[in-house]
């Protein structure tokens, strides 16, 4: 199945309709509360408050629950790598942020138009223009930071496809392997295609 969670689906709930700033400042003050308050307690409650945005939106919850479990699977990997390092409390504080993040972005793009969201932030940053500063290139950094997470999440489904049609669904090594490597692939082919079209400096 082609995971379309991620991309813009119109609605009317409260989210849909909330003014496109108003949501941006949202998750950017989510994501600095996520990333700088602390422990899993802490990281749990802000799982909680993505989990009812997602649901105030509307999101398909099969759908994304199906997309997670590829963004579960990278944050279990760096869980257990702050376990190493550091403490249990660590490694689940790490992976509750992690898949809170995830499923707020989801949420942010599945209730806003990636069009209206870029627009508004060409229209904040255009009085930067004087300082040196390109609105347009910043609002394509952005427009391909939103396309990744869907895409990655698209290759991580088709690598685990492949991979179970093997007969080795089980074996983390044929899923991870070609993962990584398909989304360097990926990577290497969007810096080729932005330099040939004079972007890539």
């Amino acid at each position: 199945m082609s995971l379309t969670v991620g991309l813009y689906r119109p609605g009317d709930t409260l989210l849909h309709r909330l003014p496109v700033g108003a949501k941006l400042l949202g998750l950017a003050v989510l994501s600095v509360a996520i990333v700088a308050l602390r422990g899993p307690i802490i990281a749990a409650g802000f799982l909680a408050v993505a989990v009812v945005l997602a649901l105030v939106g509307r999101l398909d919850l099969v759908a994304t629950a199906r997309a997670l479990r590829a963004v579960l699977v990278i944050a279990v990997l760096v869980a257990l790598l702050q376990w190493w390092l550091f403490t249990f409390d660590r490694a689940v504080e790490s992976l509750l942020d992690l898949v809170s993040l995830a499923l707020l972005a989801l949420t942010l793009t599945v209730t806003t138009p990636t069009t209206e969201t870029l627009d508004a932030v060409v229209r904040w940053l255009r009085p930067l223009q004087r300082v040196g500063i390109d609105p347009e290139r910043i609002a394509l950094t952005i427009s391909m930071a939103i396309q990744a997470l869907p895409g990655t999440l698209t290759l991580a489904q088709e690598t685990r496809d492949a991979a179970r049609a093997r007969g080795l669904g089980r074996s983390p090594r044929a899923y991870l392997s070609p993962f990584v490597i398909r989304v360097v692939a990926r990577a290497h082919e969007t810096g080729d295609a932005l330099k040939a079209r004079g972007l890539g400096d």
